[in-house]
């Protein structure tokens, strides 16, 4: 190795280990790729809220439900008294999967053929899979206990036929398309790509090239200052919106179930969290690998918390806690209800709310901090 190839070398570390926190931002995110893959990259999801329509109310229907509520896989959260509640329950969320036991449960039994439906939540193929396959493993191990039973009571050799069987519908996905599940989200990714990564480099570049004090000594006011540089990305995201909805649509068969302005209201104001995060990092930023490096280090969060590519319900609680922090996380529930579910703003208020008030602080202190670094 020559000299001149070794100072080189020396000269780059130099300059890594003069900038502390690069440096530290470049050890740490190691780290928490390393945790968050660990605890969040599984499918294994467990307790899925159930809501339960037991017309028979019998101690045969309490036995089915007790078989239920035994495997982990679900959580019996909603006892319900109509087919009506049932739907409002899972287009909004809450519920990810219902069982309706007849009110000739108990006789048809006692018969041999009973019957009960499960409806399962489509919208997300990798917990309706799970779901679909544990409901019909506990009604077959259900009815495996109800022939040893009759077996052992009255001698009598097993029935090759099982006495229940159960009947699965998927609502809003039939087919559980993993692309109508994920394309909602990649609209969520490219927001925020380009609305923060995107927001912040070239704010940071003005000032390595110090073009952005040129700029204060003109009449522009800072505010104008932020809102020039905002908008160009705000007008690139909703093209990006209607771009992702149009291919998913047209060449995936995605449906576009919801009313559109109100797709477009909801990522407008998604879009404006993104922006704020772009901005704030530019303001605590020198340079723009810093820059890209800052925004990095919120974006691995949002992607794994976020319910992105695996379900909230299969992570630990700490997590699940922590990914209320995560605006990502109620705009990718607010889109994929709108989009897969078609339901109203009532049904998605509460992740609006949240949404909104992420995107107003965010942008508030970004702006704030922006203004008194230009001054």
């Amino acid at each position: 190795m020559n000299s001149r190839l070794t100072s080189i070398i020396r000269k780059e570390f130099i300059q890594i280990f003069r900038d502390v926190r690069t440096l530290a931002m470049i050890l740490v995110i190691p780290i928490v790729q390393l945790f968050l893959l660990g605890y969040s990259a599984t499918s294994d999801v467990r307790n899925i809220p159930l809501a339960v329509l037991d017309q028979s109310r019998s101690p045969e229907s309490r036995a089915l439900l007790d078989a239920y509520r035994a495997a982990d896989y679900f959580r019996i959260a909603f006892q319900v008294d109509s087919e009506a509640e049932i739907e409002r329950l899972i287009a909004s969320g809450v519920a990810r999967a219902a069982v309706i036991i007849p009110p000739d449960y108990a006789q048809r039994l006692s018969e041999g053929n009973a019957q009960v439906a499960f409806i399962l939540d489509g919208s997300d193929p990798t917990s309706a899979s799970t779901a679909l396959s544990a409901a019909q493993l506990i009604s077959q191990a259900h009815a495996i206990d109800l022939l040893t039973e009759t077996f052992a009571r009255t001698g009598m050799s097993l029935r090759v036929q099982q006495p229940v069987t159960v009947h699965t519908t998927v609502w809003y996905n039939p087919d559980m398309v993993s692309a109508h599940f994920m394309i909602p989200g990649v609209i969520g990714m490219i927001l925020y790509a380009i609305a923060a990564i995107l927001t912040a480099t070239p704010v940071v570049r003005e000032r390595e090239r110090g073009t952005i004090e040129q700029l204060i000594v003109t009449p522009i006011r800072p505010w104008e200052l932020v809102v020039g540089k905002l908008m160009p990305y705000v007008f690139l995201g909703f093209f990006n919106i209607i771009e992702v909805l149009a291919v998913g649509h047209w060449w995936f068969g995605m449906p576009i179930r919801g009313d559109f302005g109100l797709i477009l209201l909801t990522s407008g104001i998604f879009l404006v969290t993104g922006l704020g995060i772009g901005l704030f990092a530019s303001t605590i930023a020198n340079t723009q690998q810093e820059a890209m490096l800052t925004v990095w280090l919120t974006l691995l969060p949002s992607i794994f918390l976020s319910g992105f590519f695996f379900p909230l319900e299969a992570m630990p609680k700490i997590l699940q806690w922590i990914s209320y922090l995560i605006p990502l996380r109620y705009y990718l529930f607010i889109i994929r209800s709108l989009l897969l579910k078609g339901v109203g703003l009532a049904d998605i208020q509460t992740q609006f709310l949240l949404m909104t008030l992420f995107a107003a602080g965010i942008m508030t202190a970004a702006a704030t901090r922006f203004h008194k670094r230009l001054d």
